[in-house]
């Protein structure tokens, strides 16, 4: 039995349903809503490459390692992007969410808190997890920004970590929040998105 098993995620018009060939063409259309291969900093697919991105994150659910999910708009199904836990590791009871992107016509808007909520309950209340992580590059700013919205603390950062795409090599911001740290952010992140906008 597998630490993630297949589950759907759905709260406040959001949908996570577990990543599958049949999302290819949304999951590129989505990509193509700014062009979004085009940031040297993140992991989205080109547009050529996505059968193959929903491919690797396949192979990597069946080794136990990541889960991806394709996020949807509730209400009409529409894809806005993709998110994953990964780097799972059952023996101490801890999941990264990353592999995150969405829509440029959905960014700044509701959709990236709302899916942080549904995987951190997940990850905390169904999983038992002790430790959630993220990690990101140390030139994408608005994913730091977003990460310490969230309450995660900053771990520290590992030089000369990974490969970009533009064959760069990055440094690599980690971060992470504990079990005992949830509740409280649970809170802020409810206030936020109960907000007026």
């Amino acid at each position: 039995m597998a630490f993630v098993e297949p589950v759907t995620l759905s709260e406040r018009g959001i949908t996570l349903v577990p990543l599958a060939l049949e999302h290819e063409s949304g999951l590129r259309a989505a990509a193509a809503d700014g062009a979004l291969w085009n940031i040297r900093v993140t992991s989205v697919p080109e547009p050529e490459s996505t059968r193959k991105y929903i491919e690797d994150a396949l192979a990597m659910r069946a080794a136990g390692n990541r889960f991806a999910f394709c996020v949807t708009n509730s209400d009409t199904g529409k894809v806005l992007g993709s998110t994953s836990y990964h780097d799972i590791l059952p023996a101490v009871n801890r999941v990264e969410i990353g592999y995150t992107w969405y829509a440029k016509s959905v960014q700044r808007s509701h959709v990236n808190s709302t899916c942080k909520l549904l995987m951190m309950t997940h990850a905390f209340d169904v999983l038992g997890c002790n430790v959630v992580g993220w990690r990101t590059d140390n030139f994408n700013f608005a994913s730091q920004a977003a990460i310490e919205r969230l309450g995660a603390k900053k771990d520290g950062v590992i030089r000369g970590h990974a490969l970009r795409r533009d064959g760069t090599i990055r440094d690599t911001v980690m971060y992470s929040m504990a079990q005992g740290e949830w509740p409280e952010a649970r809170a802020q992140l409810l206030y936020l998105l109960d907000k007026p906008r």
